[in-house]
């Protein structure tokens, strides 16, 4: 799948770059820590803003975003790939911080992490290979318009210098690479336009304004309820909902990012890493997270960063503006980092997907999946109802597609004694109705032989059906053999038969 135009995948000389290869060059290593350093500062105003949702200090948000970064940097599956406080998390923790305290912010993202590790050593990351293109086409649309939206009011409505920062945070980004490609330039926009406003003393909404940022780090998170059934009770709806959330949003950014950069990440290994980076969060800051496409596509696409020396050096920029240069941080624009990532969500939507002529080519049900995907996502903000609704849509489809693809040819022997029914295709739940309508009970000799030499039993449901084919015959006294059963199919036919 492809989500943006092909010139700007890298060439497969920079797809498989390592650490080692990028400590070895000056030019790679500081490609890596400028796209590292873009990264950082797209982050925060999205974190500060998340911890709003679920409740917690900002400052706390981005600690633990720093710790989420530093463990999948040492321990996940795809390189360059930027893990921190998400929205999606904050979504599902807000309700139960509402009703219950942040004090369960603890123990629920501990045992959220518990889970995700569980899933990643049991290798249910395969489960991805369920997903269908036309969900994940929707997941990345919806992302694009989700990220887009977020900014809208950072410049809508603002007064007329903001509107003209905007406009020069847009022309910086897009035009200035034409000249300089050495230094990323996004890192210039925000950099400059921050200069610009402190040194005129210009007057716009700024990071500060998000949230207060005071120097220094805090301690370990303390436990503040007691490990018993009734915190049970409370937390683990909430940490079942952060689990899958996390795996279903870190596993899909994964799967773009290797559609973008043509290399392979283990999914396996992104899951426990994220359960480890979880539970080390929720110590050392208090709240969880997952992979952030957003500031993913920041780093990869205009940082163009490949290994995990990008994510390193995201983590230690925001370490050293949360300690040290806090107070240069509140005085950067919101419009400009609004700015940057309006761009970023442009370059996350599959453009070619909304095309007259794809849409006219593509199936109507694929459209329709994607479309649901994408609306579901939007309107509730959630990620993983959006896939899990596309998903389920595009199960439905598929059943009942291949619900109507068996078939049975009758033919009888030249005696007109024996009434053969070659059966073809697969047979499980939804097709097994139909097989019971394909045979002529009133009217076939005393013999009738079924042939599913090109027919599999899948399912306890096509057993089912079988016997009451041969139960329907024998009311009329015909007597029925099956024939050309594989080995699988006979195997769970001899177990299954006469007993549903």
């Amino acid at each position: 799948m492809t989500t943006t135009s092909d010139a700007s995948v890298q060439p497969h000389s920079n797809a498989n770059l390592n650490v080692a290869s990028v400590l070895r060059s000056p030019r790679l290593l500081t490609r890596e820590c400028l796209a590292g350093t873009i990264t950082a500062l797209a982050l925060i105003p999205e974190v500060i803003s998340f911890s709003v949702i679920s409740g917690v200090d900002p400052k706390a948000s981005i600690i633990a975003s720093i710790v989420l970064c530093l463990t999948l940097t040492l321990l996940g599956g795809r390189p360059a790939m930027v893990t921190a406080a998400a929205g999606s998390v904050a979504l599902v923790i807000g309700p139960m911080v509402h009703a219950h305290g942040t004090a369960y912010i603890l123990p629920a993202v501990v045992f959220a992490g518990m889970i995700q590790i569980i899933f990643g050593l049991a290798g249910l990351a395969r489960m991805m290979r369920y997903i269908p293109r036309s969900v994940m086409i929707g997941f990345v649309n919806a992302l694009g318009i989700l990220i887009f939206v977020a900014q809208v009011p950072h410049v809508l409505g603002q007064s007329p210098l903001v509107w003209l920062l905007f406009a020069l945070t847009i022309a910086i980004v897009v035009l200035l690479p034409r000249l300089l490609k050495s230094v990323p330039s996004p890192l210039i926009a925000i950099v400059g336009i921050t200069a610009l406003v402190m040194v005129m003393g210009y007057q716009v909404p700024n990071v500060g304004d998000e949230g207060e940022m005071l120097p220094g780090l805090p301690g370990f998170t303390e436990l503040l309820v007691p490990l018993n059934w009734q915190t049970f009770a409370i937390i683990w709806p909430t940490a079942l909902s952060i689990a899958f959330v996390g795996l279903m949003e870190s596993l899909l950014t994964a799967k773009l990012v290797d559609d973008l950069t043509d290399t392979l990440s283990s999914k396996r290994r992104e899951s426990w890493g994220l359960g480890v980076a979880n539970i080390f969060a929720g110590f050392y800051g208090g709240v969880g997270g997952c992979a952030m496409i957003g500031q993913t596509i920041v780093n990869v696409e205009l940082g163009k960063a490949r290994t995990r020396v990008s994510t390193f050096a995201a983590a230690m920029v925001l370490l050293l503006l949360v300690t040290g240069l806090s107070q240069v941080m509140a005085q950067i624009p919101m419009v400009v980092l609004a700015g940057i990532m309006m761009i970023v969500a442009l370059k996350t939507l599959n453009w070619h997907s909304l095309q007259p002529a794809t849409l006219k080519r593509m199936p109507l049900s694929e459209t329709l999946i994607m479309v649901l995907t994408v609306t579901i996502t939007v309107w509730t903000g959630n990620l993983a109802i959006g896939v899990l609704s596309g998903v389920l849509l595009a199960m439905m489809l598929f059943a009942r597609r291949i619900a109507h693809v068996i078939h049975a040819e009758r033919t009888l022997n030249d005696a007109g004694t024996v009434a053969n029914y070659q059966v073809r295709g697969p047979l499980f739940f939804a097709s097994s109705n139909d097989l019971y309508e394909h045979f002529d009970y009133g009217n076939d000799p005393a013999q009738v032989t079924i042939d599913l030499t090109h027919a599999q039993i899948w399912d306890a449901s096509s057993v089912a059906a079988i016997d009451g084919i041969v139960d329907r015959y024998q009311r009329h006294n015909i007597a029925v053999t099956l024939i050309g059963l594989d080995d699988r199919s006979s195997d769970m036919h001899n177990k299954l038969s006469g007993t549903l």
